[in-house]
């Protein structure tokens, strides 16, 4: 496995310094969250600000992922809004667009994972209408993930429509895209009680494409530094071992910006201290 970080806890850097602090601690890869100055897909210089990121990982040796989540992006005033299943389908479509970018970014950048989630409804639709309404919006993604050698992994979020991981397979088994897999976020996974974590890592490892990691709370989905939460890390590296998974395990601590140097050290720290126990 390669352990990276979330730009979304460097976001008072900029990208080009959050890069090199990470490769200079010891990261091997980082995940991008396309937003205002890190990337924006709507920005005038967006070509050459993807030219000249993808230099810098190319000399740094990272291994690269966009990430999708940026907070006010697409809405200055609203959280994470619009999403693939808000109920108009013109906002659904600003979503799309900007996934179909946050793609076209991921070529430019040499990244070959786009993650992202489905969001939560803006009405009062039931289940099976909103995932018709996300089968729906990911039509174009996939295609077009797929014509440019792209995989889209997605996250299983809490309190979006997509939150477990038995929704998660309602949704692939929707989904007809080789390239459409998990990123599979650790503390989702214990804040909500969402079964075995081991089973979960076994029987998706074929399509585990993105790792995050934090810790947590059950029932309580905030993002704490290791150690703050009650997740046994030491197992969880070693489920990871087991599996032989060789993909990216990003830290994402999106709160702790205003001192992403030091959190992010020591997390690094603190990943590669741990000696893998089995549950």
């Amino acid at each position: 496995m390669k352990l990276g970080y979330v730009t979304n806890g460097f976001a008072h850097h900029r990208l080009d310094d959050a890069i090199n602090i990470l490769a200079d601690i010891g990261f091997q890869s980082v995940a991008i969250t396309l937003d205002e100055h890190h990337l924006n897909p709507f920005a005038d210089s967006i070509l050459d600000d993807a030219e000249r990121i993808r230099e810098l990982l190319d000399d740094r040796g990272m291994v690269r992922t966009v990430e999708t989540g940026a907070r006010f992006l697409l809405n200055p005033r609203r959280k994470h809004f619009p999403t693939l299943v808000s109920a108009n389908a013109t906002d659904r479509r600003k979503r799309i667009d900007f996934l179909l970018a946050a793609i076209d970014v991921a070529a430019a950048i040499g990244a070959n994972v786009v993650s992202l989630w489905s969001g939560a409804t803006d009405d009062d639709a039931t289940y099976d209408v909103a995932l018709d309404r996300l089968v729906g919006s990911l039509t174009d993604v996939v295609t077009h993930a797929d014509r440019r050698n792209i995989r889209i992994g997605f996250e299983p979020e809490p309190g979006m429509l997509i939150e477990t991981m038995a929704q998660f397979g309602d949704l692939v088994d929707r989904v007809d895209a080789d390239g459409f897999g998990l990123t599979l976020d650790i503390g989702h996974v214990h804040c909500l009680s969402d079964g075995d974590l081991f089973d979960h890592l076994r029987g998706w490892q074929n399509l585990l494409y993105n790792i995050h990691l934090e810790d947590m709370r059950r029932g309580v989905h905030d993002h704490l530094f290791f150690g703050e939460g009650e997740i046994r890390f030491a197992e969880v590296m070693h489920m990871l071992t087991a599996i032989d998974y060789a993909g990216p395990v990003h830290v994402e601590l999106s709160r702790h910006s205003h001192n992403a140097p030091e959190v992010a050290r020591r997390a690094y720290e603190f990943l590669t201290d741990l000696s893998p126990t089995p549950p």
